[in-house]
């Protein structure tokens, strides 16, 4: 296989609770992405469409991935990269990650599969390190494992899927304003309380428990987060009212995704998640502020081949 053509999904990170250690990739929301092998070594990125992003290899996170992946390969070919972007730099539902995820991806099968799909994670992971300053696993591994995905630890690296309930769908508004990542993990503290932690270690167990589970109750009862949310909530327009909404309309629970400025919420079964995503839509209507709404069930697969 000298190409390959690759849908390279969105993912919502840290779902209320599992900041930075929990994700999960979406359906019908992300990139698209060719690559294609080269006589000449190393590694080009030769078009972006649809993102005012950098074309050289070093400042890209496709091209810094691939790099990374390459690097003790000894191949005497190389790869150039088309990237095809749909979803918004700085949205939180990870844009690096689809690229970064793709790339490695990519590289891949066109190699003959010589690293196993978590194999490709640490790689990908070094994408998010030029995009935000911290090489977070959170996106980048649903992105190629699909489901969710659980990262136990970063040292060692232990990442375990989730496999998501049947009737699980995601609403997800993205209101049109950037907030990076960078920028939104400026305002943390570095310190929590132990009543804090103790909370959140109940909910992370709660959610986890609920996917294993089935258990719709327990997924809602578990999206809570009492350390990043309220500090970050303050950076996104009509926060608290729009998850207010999504609520009232039947949505399990919701919050930040990822580092913002998008909202989620998780629901059960597709007709209640468009109803969400009608009420959240009119908070944004009502205030003439432009945005973006997906309805997209739980991708258990991850980066597809077109």
């Amino acid at each position: 296989m000298e190409e390959i053509k690759l849908f390279c999904p969105a993912t919502i990170a840290n779902l209320s609770c599992g900041f930075d250690v929990l994700g999960l990739c979406l359906d019908n929301v992300g990139d698209e992405m060719i690559i294609r092998k080269t006589s000449e070594k190393g590694i080009k990125i030769t078009k972006i469409v649809g993102a005012d992003l950098p074309l050289e290899t070093e400042k890209n996170v496709a091209g810094v991935v691939a790099l990374a992946m390459i690097s003790n390969l000894n191949l005497d070919f190389g790869f150039e990269i088309e990237i095809y972007k749909k979803i918004k730099a700085g949205s939180g539902i990870g844009s690096s990650a689809a690229s970064s995820a793709g790339a490695v991806f990519g590289i891949n099968e066109l190699l003959g599969r010589p690293f196993s799909t978590k194999d490709l994670i640490p790689f990908a992971m070094e994408g998010e390190k030029l995009a935000s300053g911290s090489a977070h696993a959170d996106n980048v591994a649903p992105a190629l494992l699909g489901g969710f995905v659980l990262v136990r630890s970063y040292s060692p690296l232990d990442i375990i899927k989730i496999k998501s309930p049947e009737e699980l769908y995601a609403t997800v508004i993205h209101p049109q304003i950037e907030l990076k990542t960078s920028d939104a993990r400026s305002v943390l503290k570095q310190n929590v309380t132990l009543k804090q932690a103790v909370i959140q270690c109940g909910n992370l167990g709660g959610l986890i428990s609920g996917l294993y589970t089935n258990d719709y109750d327990l997924i809602g009862r578990s999206l809570n987060d009492e350390i990043v949310e309220p500090l970050r909530s303050v950076l996104i327009p009509k926060f608290d009212l729009v998850k207010q909404k999504a609520i009232e309309n039947g949505a399990l629970g919701g919050g930040i995704s990822g580092s913002g400025p998008s909202i989620f919420a998780l629901s059960k079964g597709k007709e209640t998640a468009e109803k969400v995503a009608k009420a959240m839509s009119q908070v944004y209507e009502e205030m003439n502020l432009k945005y973006e709404i997906h309805v997209s069930k739980v991708n258990s697969d991850g980066i597809k081949i077109l």
